[in-house]
């Protein structure tokens, strides 16, 4: 008898620890997937097919407020922080905009990013002043 209750015992303790874990974890779960934009994402932006710069860039979007940095993949580039970034979820629209210094020439420039958020795929088009190109960028 006292191993049958020691046993029914034990059952319930673990019952006790296990149920709040897994509805935890459930309440946990929507939110994550509720959030396409946090994490690094890996890809190119350029002028044109044959002139691609490649970049890593990290995304932190709140709910309403998207920040990041651009990382390029040339050492020679400085990371850029984005000053401005938003993200509408009824369209799937991203705007970022970003200053970052010309390395040819030292002066400011002020980058306008929009593109189209499709799964774990970004695409869109950016421009500087009378410049301008597009991009691709693919969470990782």
């Amino acid at each position: 008898m006292k191993l049958r209750t020691l046993s029914v015992i034990c059952l319930l303790a673990v019952l006790a620890i296990a149920v709040p874990m897994l509805a935890q974890q459930k309440s946990a779960a929507p939110a994550a997937s509720a959030d396409p934009l946090t994490g690094t994402w890996a890809g190119d932006w350029g002028p044109n097919a044959g002139d691609r710069n490649e970049v890593n860039v990290d995304l932190k979007w709140d709910g309403k407020a998207l920040t990041g940095t651009v990382h390029s993949i040339n050492y020679k580039r400085d990371d850029v922080t984005i000053s401005k970034g938003t993200y509408t979820a009824a369209t799937n629209k991203v705007h970022l905009e970003a200053d970052a210094k010309n390395p040819r020439g030292g002066q400011n420039v002020h980058y306008v990013i929009d593109g189209t958020l499709a799964g774990k795929t970004m695409s869109g088009s950016w421009n500087h002043d009378a410049s301008k190109g597009d991009f691709k960028l693919t969470k990782k």
